[in-house]
């Protein structure tokens, strides 16, 4: 079911609420939801809440979350700063979806995309949930609202990579309609 909900946005037991934070306009924030069904718990609703808000929405508290749940995600990767979190929020380019249940931070993904002469491109980079809120339909949230903002910027195709360590991951990946892209996957470090 899709529906408005008010800005103020009334959490619920079992609902998982996700923001996608960016730089807007700054005359005030935009809201709008979207509400879903998760096929994964049926008795669980989730609730996307995309906000169009200034870089005041990058808190200590977020700040915090991300020192959580990067650790989750790679053993390599420094948490974000909050800096660094408010140049992501401000990037024109890409849009950092946060998942809270309860009021506490539980997932996150970052869209990125670009423009080409055959077309936009579309990439889910950085998806985390943290271990106390998998199989809770976070995950499956966070992507589908990624991939309705994927869509809404024009682009014909969406794209990620997941380690085929990451069995739960590729299961939810496959439900969603992504599949295996035969190519050379390349990185240059220097």
């Amino acid at each position: 079911m899709i529906g408005l909900v008010t800005a103020s946005g009334e959490s619920c037991h079992r609902r998982c609420s996700i923001r996608s934070l960016r730089l807007g306009d700054r005359s005030g924030c935009a809201v709008w939801s979207v509400w879903r069904d998760l096929p994964l718990v049926p008795t669980t609703v989730a609730r996307v809440i995309r906000q169009v808000c200034d870089i005041a929405e990058v808190t200590t508290d977020l700040v915090d979350a991300f020192a959580r749940l990067i650790p989750q995600l790679s053993s390599s990767a420094s948490p974000p700063t909050s800096d660094h979190l408010k140049a992501i929020v401000a990037a024109p380019d890409s849009v950092l979806f946060v998942a809270e249940i309860e009021g506490r931070v539980v997932g996150s993904l970052t869209l990125a995309w670009y423009h080409m002469p055959t077309g936009t491109k579309a990439w889910i980079e950085d998806v985390v949930v943290d271990e106390s809120a998998r199989g809770r339909g976070v995950g499956d949230a966070l992507n589908r609202a990624a991939i309705d903002e994927a869509l809404r910027r024009g682009a014909r195709h969406v794209n990620l990579t997941s380690r085929p360590t990451r069995e739960a991951a590729n299961r939810l990946y496959q439900r969603l309609g992504f599949v295996p892209y035969d190519t050379n996957m390349y990185r240059y470090t220097p």
